[in-house]
């Protein structure tokens, strides 16, 4: 077998609709010679049916990232599919939400269970991913890639989430230096805006997004998730093997412009 990910096995969370950057990451590590399982939270029966529009149909594990049971028994479950004692060599995490008043320009009323809520799910959940396979990931270390939205400055709308984000950004840092020894890498892609499910849930999306049309150098496609993708995929591969605690910017090259 030959590809940039041949023989690996990798996790993949949050493959919800054929546009996301997560399907087309579990799509190119399959055609790069990887074994994919995927997460799937709430609709079910809705990412049962994506997976099987992947090259190869891929297993998939609920997983609620705030539920202990399921954040315990998740080694358990994808040794069912891989083997006793095989281990993962990637995991791909995200995963993010935030209730509707902590979106969309409420930015000052949106109260604490919401906020607590965001950054629970948008950036503990890193952490506590990692944490429940890390049986898996230290037998032979590994590569764990977070989705992230560049949190350096304030966006229009996305208020809560934006923080949730700089707290992705700060935990991927911090999960890089404490499992460095284990020789498990932690890096995140900082992607430009895509019109995924997701994106859609996000009040103002178009006026956020109306930002890439006018000050991406090299361009971007709201609709194309797959230059992302491909960024996730490098990261998970051997080729960046001292590289941890980073943020890859695949976003048309908007992060790097001034007014």
């Amino acid at each position: 077998m030959s590809g940039l990910l041949a023989g690996k096995r990798i996790l993949v969370t949050g493959v919800l609709t054929e546009s996301s950057i997560a399907f087309h990451t579990a799509r190119l590590a399959q055609e790069e010679g990887a074994e994919v399982i995927l997460t799937g939270f709430g609709r079910l029966s809705l990412v049962e049916r994506i997976a099987k529009r992947l090259p190869k149909p891929a297993p998939v594990i609920e997983l609620d990232v705030q539920n202990a049971e399921h954040l315990a028994g998740l080694p358990g479950r994808v040794a069912e599919q891989l083997g006793e004692g095989v281990g993962l060599d990637g995991v791909v995490h995200s995963i993010a939400f935030a209730p509707q008043d902590a979106l969309g320009g409420n930015f000052l009323q949106t109260e604490w269970p919401s906020v607590a809520t965001a950054v629970e799910v948008s950036a503990y959940s890193l952490k506590s991913l990692t944490m429940a396979v890390l049986p898996l990931l230290e037998r032979r270390g590994g590569s764990v890639v977070g989705l992230t939205f560049d949190a350096q400055v304030a966006w229009p709308k996305y208020d809560w989430m934006g923080v949730s984000k700089a707290a992705l950004e700060a935990t991927s840092r911090y999960l890089a230096r404490d499992l460095g020894g284990r020789n498990i890498r932690v890096n995140l892609v900082s992607a430009g805006p895509i019109k995924s499910m997701a994106a859609r849930s996000i009040p103002g999306f178009e006026e956020l997004a109306d930002v890439w049309n006018t000050r991406a150098p090299i361009g971007w496609e709201l609709t194309d998730p797959e230059p992302a993708a491909r960024g996730v995929a490098a990261l998970l591969s051997d080729w960046f093997p001292k590289t941890t605690g980073e943020i890859v910017h695949v976003d048309g090259g908007v992060h790097m412009m001034g007014a």
